[in-house]
């Protein structure tokens, strides 16, 4: 994955931002620990992500546990940045939030100003998922759960009973390596807060 990850990289053009743009958005991507939140920033940019992953060491030993993702050798030590262009006026802005729990004090930082957030999970590790929905439902962040599909897994109604979602929030599968898969979950998670903030009274709605 991480070599895939590379070439998306090394492809990406550098695109400049447009003189007409005038509105940012924000989205945060979280999750657990090696869930994939880099890897679908790179595969969705339009320009080359600032990216602080780091090597892993020996001292991260007993800290991170990498015990059910043997095959990643960094991680991310700030959090991942990407853009994507929307139309003239509008550019939607991209935060992968570290997936450590030695990170997490940084996610309240990130989720500042955010519309909306996408909670990417690993199948195989449902239960690193917790933390992420609970601070996005303590923030009152709107937000859409994508499972992240490395292997087979369970169903998407499975993940849903596991994790205690809501009916309201979207569930969807992707593979964070596919930049359409990647685009069709921002599409959903912009679906969805359409929806949400349509529904607000005029006066919470408000800024």
């Amino acid at each position: 994955m991480h070599s895939t990850t590379s070439d998306q990289m090394a492809a990406t053009t550098r695109t400049p931002l447009r003189t007409t743009a005038a509105d940012a958005l924000k989205i945060v991507i979280v999750g657990g620990f090696g869930a994939g939140k880099t890897t679908m920033v790179g595969s969705v940019s339009e320009i080359r992500p600032l990216s602080t992953e780091e090597l892993m060491t020996q001292a991260s030993v007993g800290i991170d546990d990498a015990s059910r993702v043997r095959t990643k050798s960094t991680t991310t030590v700030a959090f991942d940045f990407g853009r994507i262009t929307l139309n003239e006026s509008k550019v939607l802005y991209l935060f992968g939030a570290p997936g450590q729990q030695r990170f997490w004090f940084v996610w309240d930082q990130l989720f500042a100003g955010s519309l909306g957030a996408v909670v990417l999970v690993d199948a195989r590790r449902l239960e690193d998922s917790w933390y992420s929905i609970d601070r996005l439902e303590h923030h009152r962040t709107p937000f859409v759960v994508a499972v992240n599909r490395f292997t087979d897994g369970p169903t998407l109604d499975s993940v849903r009973e596991a994790l205690a979602l809501s009916p309201e929030v979207p569930l969807i599968d992707c593979d964070a390596r596919e930049r359409s898969s990647s685009k069709h979950v921002l599409i959903t998670l912009i679906e969805h807060l359409t929806r949400t903030y349509d529904q607000l009274p005029a006066r919470e709605s408000m800024p």
